[in-house]
């Protein structure tokens, strides 16, 4: 999934998760523990900071990008 041009120029990014499409693998609780984790009801991804700062935006990126079920979008 590409991200948006501004947020590579410093521009706040806003994250945002569907737990509908989510399979639980935990992928982006490993890259970005501060912005995300999972549920201990259903291991779904919780998003934890939808606004993270610049210094978690190429974790935010890794978190994205190996998600098995695509569910983690960068505005």
């Amino acid at each position: 999934m590409d991200v948006p041009e501004e947020t590579s120029a410093g521009a706040p990014v806003e994250i945002a998760v569907n737990r509908e499409s989510c399979c639980g693998a935990g992928q982006c609780a490993l890259a970005a523990p501060a912005v995300f984790t999972q549920s201990e009801e259903d291991g779904l991804v919780l998003l934890l900071d939808p606004n993270p700062p610049a210094e978690l935006r190429d974790a935010v990126r890794r978190a994205q990008s190996h998600c098995p079920s695509r569910s983690i979008t960068i505005r």
